[in-house]
């Protein structure tokens, strides 16, 4: 465990002195792709992709020989007021499919040649209604960011994160609001599927929370509205970015656990890709606060890390295309 960090002004530290992007292994990019067979910029974000790699690997050319994902796994006391249409018991249920292979996060990594684990994170005891208080205390806190921090390995060289949690696109629509205003209805979906006066009740809980946690450092945010896996999330997110691991964001709810880091340190997501547009509405509006395009839109809303992992196989792709490709002397081709 990364017993280093023992409060959230450690956490802070940390986030005030993140490494940058390697431009030794960007110009050795940029030296190798005009000479590829191809038009400049024609393989459109491939390229962008291949670059993200090298760059954030610190390392030409990049590699992808042992990819991750992670899944975190957490429980939430606002679940109790009506704001999904699954009850919590859910979240230890699907936490067995997952560890039994019969997701879909399973078959998109066994797909892609993806190391998967799931982090379940105290799933007994669920974390306070932020209605009424701090979802979690900072020691709760804490203990659940280390755990994402310490789930990544040294040799990782992409990582793929996201959640299984009932209830949990409201807190994401919750720290969203809070952090960047707005009405709470523009900022909070359907998640699971709950009906209009689920919508209702799960818009008043996410208004409720917002108002009364606004105005908070970013990561105190994170703490009063968030649940442990969207801290765990964070986690992983600052220990990619210390270890120089390439990070691919799933959904809504991942990406508003992220959302608080950009918020306290700009620049603090910029080794991360957001894999795919999620469909809850709150995702792309969220999307447009961080400044990110995300490089699929499917209309998955599943979370899991489904997206994130799907979205390895494009990264694949990139990569292919850039360290395999013949360039136009080698290939005998006029360059234009």
């Amino acid at each position: 465990m990364n017993t280093s960090i023992s409060s959230v002004a450690d956490i802070e530290s940390l986030i005030a002195a993140l490494p940058a992007a390697d431009q030794a292994a960007a110009a050795l990019w940029a030296a190798r792709d005009p000479q590829l067979t191809k038009p400049p910029g024609a393989l459109g974000r491939l390229e962008e992709l291949s670059l993200w790699l090298a760059s954030w690997q610190g390392r030409h050319p990049p590699r992808l020989e042992t990819p991750r994902a992670r899944v975190f796994a957490g429980n939430h006391g606002v679940a109790a007021l009506g704001v999904s249409a699954f009850p919590a018991e859910v979240t230890v249920q699907m936490v067995k499919n997952f560890e039994h292979g019969g997701a879909a996060i399973n078959q998109l990594c066994r797909t892609f040649g993806t190391e998967l684990a799931v982090v379940s994170l105290d799933l007994d005891r669920p974390t306070a209604d932020f209605t009424k208080g701090p979802a979690m205390d900072e020691a709760e806190f804490v203990a659940a960011f280390r755990a994402g921090m310490d789930s990544v390995p040294d040799d990782t060289d992409l990582l793929a994160l996201g959640e299984m949690g009932i209830g949990n696109t409201t807190p994401a629509a919750a720290i969203a609001c809070a952090l960047y205003g707005g009405d709470a209805d523009g900022w909070t979906g359907r998640g699971t599927g709950v009906d209009n006066a689920g919508l209702i009740r799960k818009t008043e809980v996410v208004a409720a929370g917002a108002a009364l946690h606004k105005g908070k450092a970013p990561l105190e945010i994170l703490r009063s509205l968030g649940g442990r896996e969207l801290a765990a999330m964070a986690g992983a997110v600052l220990a990619a970015r210390l270890k120089r691991v390439p990070v691919l964001l799933d959904g809504y709810v991942c990406t508003a656990a992220a959302a608080p880091l950009e918020a306290a340190c700009p620049g603090a997501l910029d080794h991360c890709v957001v894999a795919h547009v999620s469909a809850e509405p709150g995702h792309q509006r969220l999307l447009s606060a961080l400044g990110k395009e995300p490089l699929l839109s499917l209309g998955m809303r599943l979370g899991e890390a489904s997206g994130a992992a799907l979205a390895i196989g494009v990264v694949k792709g990139a990569l292919a295309c850039h360290t395999g490709m013949a360039t136009f002397a080698e290939a005998g081709v006029a360059a234009g």
